[in-house]
């Protein structure tokens, strides 16, 4: 089972392509900096306008900085079941240990829908897979029924909850039981998530502050509830912070002031406002976190 904080990878960008070098040092300090395991393309790594090539080189690069040192989780979802079929087996081939498949947008499937689009993955590919519901993007909600219903094929281990309903992982475990894996997507209600009954958190914040979110996780695994606590209440500024704009326009900002990599977005999300430019610069020098060493 996946679980503690999993980094949902920004993918740095240089006059408008990947910038690999980049990317792989950033991989390298996330897991020197005590992450749990890795996203790859996901909703913060731009995917929607990665072209297909570029989605599969950056799962690529991914897995080959991370040499299984923690566990990557790739981001292969589309509102195309053939173009989702396709990712996933790229990416079991590739090495990934699990995938990310986001519930089908714009196309506004039924239930049954829904269903049919993970069986058929399910079907055709051989990898764990964590569904991703963020009904906030993608408008479709994946009820728990539905899901239950997946969680009986055999490659459905979990999901990646982004609904910021925190009756939600309680309602799984109680319906689905406590070996369906619960992965949260909001940041700012990691902690009650997990004392819902949630494994972890896949996480934005990550990028900026990987091992004070890895400190949160492990020291609420160990039980030490009163560290955690802490660590959350010292994590949210910054949580509100990257989440003032579209992500991941906030987030690539503040790894841009930690020299991870340039703030370039892809069309059609721009650059931030000033005034959260000053708030994430505040925050982040509250929290003392220093730009990485070259």
């Amino acid at each position: 089972m996946f679980k503690g904080s999993i980094t949902a990878l920004i993918t740095p960008l240089k006059n408008g392509k990947i910038d690999e070098k980049a990317f792989q040092d950033f991989v390298e300090w996330q897991i020197n900096q005590g992450s749990h395991g890795l996203v790859p393309c996901g909703t913060t790594g731009e995917s929607p306008t990665l072209d297909h090539d570029e989605h599969e080189r950056v799962i690529d690069l991914c897995i080959e900085a991370s040499n299984r040192r923690v566990p990557v989780i790739a981001g292969t979802g589309s509102n195309s079941t053939h173009e989702a079929i396709s990712l996933t087996n790229y990416s079991k081939e590739a090495g990934a240990d699990a995938v990310l498949i986001v519930t089908p947008y714009y196309n506004k499937p039924t239930q049954e829908g829904l269903y049919h689009h993970f069986k058929s993955i399910n079907d055709s590919c051989d990898i764990p897979i964590i569904i991703y519901n963020i009904p906030g993007r993608s408008v479709v909600d994946i009820s728990i029924e539905t899901m239950k219903k997946l969680s009986k094929l055999k490659n459905i281990i979990g999901v990646k909850d982004s609904t910021n309903d925190l009756s939600r992982p309680l309602l799984i475990s109680n319906e689905i039981g406590s070996k369906f894996c619960q992965i949260s997507g909001e940041d700012a209600t990691v902690l009650p998530f997990l004392s819902q009954g949630g494994q972890g958190c896949i996480s934005v914040t990550a990028n900026i502050a990987p091992k004070l979110c890895s400190d949160l996780h492990n020291a609420w695994q160990k039980n030490n509830f009163k560290k955690a606590q802490l660590l959350n209440s010292l994590l949210f500024p910054l949580h509100n912070a990257l989440f003032l704009e579209t992500s991941p326009g906030p987030v690539k900002y503040a790894a841009s002031l930690l020299k991870i990599c340039s703030d370039e977005l892809r069309l059609p999300l721009v650059g931030i406002a000033n005034s959260t430019k000053k708030e994430i610069k505040s925050v982040i020098n509250k929290l003392k976190i220093k730009p990485i060493k070259k």
